[in-house]
């Protein structure tokens, strides 16, 4: 990996460009610091959710998935690096599986609401898909494994089942969207 930053205020960003792994400079607003930048963002994000109370298996799982944001973040910074690995996305699948069969079939779509922690996983989760996108966007550009896609892509779906699993902890429920439409046509059906 690159030299590690051993000061903060460099000032070599102040002509816009930032510095890459490879100790190459891009543009700040070029697809590769875009991507950077929400992965981190989103880092920051699941770093405040565990600052809510949660299971212990959820909390080792999140933090176990900070650390594999920062592996993420660092290939993304060294063009051609791997640093995520595709057992990543494996255990993210799993994660899956094991918490969506504790949970009932949704029966309509749920609202980001909840408790403070079930919200700030919904937060998290759109972070992620934003990352998802712009990881997209970079390998519309450049050469970008697939892993990084496939981890954020998958990290979003477990962040709205955690959200699930997080407004259950304490006897709650998922807050559900009341749908118009949906109850015209229940209405409509007792007439």
């Amino acid at each position: 990996m690159g030299n590690r930053l051993t000061q903060i205020a460099t000032r070599t960003g102040d002509d816009g460009s930032t510095g890459l792994g490879d100790n190459t400079r891009v543009s700040k607003d070029s697809p590769r610091p875009h991507a950077m930048g929400d992965v981190d963002e989103l880092n920051s994000h699941l770093g405040l959710l565990l600052c809510e109370p949660m299971p212990q298996d959820v909390r080792e799982l999140l933090i176990d998935v900070q650390h594999q944001l920062f592996n993420l973040g660092g290939e993304l910074s060294i063009p051609g690096f791997e640093l995520l690995k595709d057992e990543a996305v494996l255990q993210l699948d799993e994660a899956l599986a094991h918490y969506n069969a504790a949970l009932p079939r949704l029966q309509e779509f749920i609202l980001p609401a909840g408790t403070r922690a079930a919200a700030q996983a919904h937060v998290c989760r759109t972070v992620a898909r934003r990352a998802e996108r712009a990881v997209v966007a970079l390998g519309k550009q450049e050469a970008v494994r697939e892993a990084p896609r496939h981890y954020l892509n998958r990290l979003s779906d477990l962040l709205f089942v955690l959200s699930r699993v997080l407004n259950r902890m304490d006897g709650g429920d998922d807050v559900y969207w009341k749908s118009e439409r949906l109850a015209r046509g229940a209405q409509d059906a007792t007439e």
